[in-house]
């Protein structure tokens, strides 16, 4: 009896680890090193959802990698191809420069999500998933609201980088003023970075004695754009209408702040959100293959209360 029992425990002990093998599984998450503020929110949530994923699938290892620019970022996905995943969750640096390390981990039989930035090609060769929130609705929103609130605002504005979702955004901005007297004196690259910001702020300060608005496409860069504007003592300038939904500017709106009186959701979490999926799809079979777009809602006094998270690191 004491040997039929023993092995029965041999056995179901065998069954065990057969079954926690096949819940072992690996997903690798590439992101941009927390080179500006949204960014840093990036990492926090893919850090952050990286544990709870791990704690509801014991047998899942969850390898988060950040890197600077897109030739470390290959090299990073070689590491983790070298390491064996399951799934690949990538939010590139730059994508059009990674497309082709992407389609090598995808062609070995991977699941692969890409999140917020696109390549220009962005279809069922380069991935499964697309997660992203709605650039061209980012900056359709900022310009509508413009358009509204003051139609005949000389404006300058402030890019991104020079990636196909900077164009995406500068398309939906465009096509929100459509039919206002807004008029845009300038447009100029800040590359998502509060300093880079303030330098092209300062510079437009000094070429237009008269600007009403601006538009910036990032939190960050409307900090470095308020500087600007303080330091100049500049009064002309009605307010600035930024994008991300970072938890200083959304105060500034629950504040009533004049110069920040709306911002445009755009959350860095969006990554955690694709990396949710993607387990779905690799320990479930949810079929979430295709693309899954945020919406880009308008922040105002009366709904910022919503989207304000004091203990967020952005």
């Amino acid at each position: 009896m004491h040997k039929r029992l023993l092995g029965l425990a041999v056995a179901m002990t065998a069954m065990f680890g057969a079954a926690h093998a096949q819940d072992a599984k690996t997903i690798g998450v590439s992101i941009p090193a927390a080179d500006h503020g949204w960014t840093a929110g990036v990492v926090y949530h893919a850090n952050r959802v990286a544990e709870l994923l791990m704690k509801e699938h014991p047998g899942l290892n969850v390898i988060v990698k950040t890197s600077p620019d897109p030739a470390s970022q290959a090299n990073a996905l070689q590491d983790l191809e070298t390491q064996g995943i399951d799934a690949l969750v990538i939010l590139p640096t730059d994508p059009d420069p990674l497309v082709n390390a992407i389609k090598e981990v995808k062609n070995k039989g991977t699941f692969v999500s890409i999140v917020d930035r696109a390549p220009s090609v962005n279809d069922a060769t380069v991935r499964d998933l697309y997660v992203a929130g709605n650039n061209p609705a980012l900056g359709r929103v900022a310009g509508e609201y413009i358009a509204k609130n003051t139609p005949d605002a000389e404006v300058v504005v402030i890019r991104g980088l020079p990636i196909p979702i900077d164009q995406q955004r500068q398309d939906g901005f465009d096509e929100g003023i459509k039919g206002s007297n807004v008029k845009i004196l300038d447009r100029q690259f800040g590359n998502w970075n509060r300093d880079d910001a303030f330098k092209v702020m300062q510079d437009y300060l000094t070429k237009y004695p008269k600007i009403d608005v601006v538009w910036c496409q990032d939190d960050d860069m409307a900090v470095g754009v308020l500087q600007a504007i303080e330091q100049a003592k500049r009064t002309d300038i009605q307010y600035v209408v930024a994008g991300a939904g970072s938890k200083d500017m959304i105060k500034k709106v629950m504040d009533g702040d004049k110069m920040i009186p709306v911002d445009v959701l755009y959350p860095p979490a969006m990554v955690g959100t694709a990396m949710e999926l993607t387990a779905a799809a690799i320990y479930d079979q949810v079929p979430v293959h295709g693309t899954y777009t945020l919406d880009a809602t308008l922040i105002t006094s009366g709904n910022a209360k919503n989207y304000y998270f004091p203990d967020s690191p952005f």
